[in-house]
């Protein structure tokens, strides 16, 4: 049980930070078209 926690783990993760930067580069590309600051 002990890996398959292990192998999840990374898994996870990764699946979170790229739904994070997917959403963070779609909002700069946005700013960006709009002249806006990302901030």
């Amino acid at each position: 049980m002990l890996t398959v926690y292990v192998l999840i783990w990374p898994v996870l993760v990764a699946a979170t930070l790229f739904v994070i930067t997917r959403g963070v580069i779609r909002e700069w590309v946005a700013a960006r078209r709009t002249g806006r600051d990302l901030v």
